[in-house]
């Protein structure tokens, strides 16, 4: 543990925020995942559900935790997905 007490309030700081990136990394996780398994059992509610990931994706990359080209290639490629769907 740290010695002075700005370093103290850093490390608390710094829990604080990797708590919250986890939390949001596995809220998006779960959702992309929740879009590609409706995919599959060719669900009618696939484009809801992508609705609702896209929009974790981008409040993900507005708080920073991931970056705003992963969250823009994470999108395209759910869109690029269902979109195959409906094609075929």
């Amino acid at each position: 543990m740290a010695n002075h007490k700005s370093a103290k309030k850093r490390a608390l700081q710094s829990e604080k925020k990797r708590m919250r990136n986890m939390m949001v990394k596995t809220k998006l996780r779960n959702a992309i995942k929740t879009v590609r398994r409706a995919k599959t059992e060719e669900s009618e509610n696939a484009e809801d559900l992508f609705k609702k990931a896209q929009s974790i994706i981008a409040v993900s990359a507005k708080k920073g935790v991931i970056t705003k080209r992963n969250a823009s290639r994470k999108i395209s490629r759910l869109a690029k997905l269902l979109n195959a769907t409906t094609a075929a």
